[in-house]
C-alpha cells in the first residue's frame, strides 16, 4: 500500500510539473488520468502492479 501511495504521489508531482511547464496540456492530462483510472479497473491492473513491485524490489539489488 505504501508503494502505491508513493507512486501516485510521484506521478502526480511529475504531472504537475509537466502541466506547469506547458509540456502537457490540460486536455492531455485529463485523458491520461482517465486512462489510468479505467485501466485500474481492468484485468491489466494486477500485472501492472506486479511489474511495479518487481522493479521496486530489484532496485536495491543493483
Amino acid at each position: 500500500m505504501a508503494v502505491t501511495v508513493s507512486l501516485v504521489a510521484l506521478f502526480g508531482l511529475v504531472l504537475f510539473f509537466l502541466l506547469r511547464s506547458n509540456t502537457v496540456g490540460y486536455g492531455s492530462a485529463f485523458i491520461a488520468a482517465g486512462f489510468g483510472f479505467f485501466l485500474a479497473s481492468t484485468g491489466a491492473a494486477t500485472p501492472i502492479n506486479n511489474l511495479a513491485n518487481a522493479v521496486l524490489d530489484a532496485i536495491p539489488n543493483l
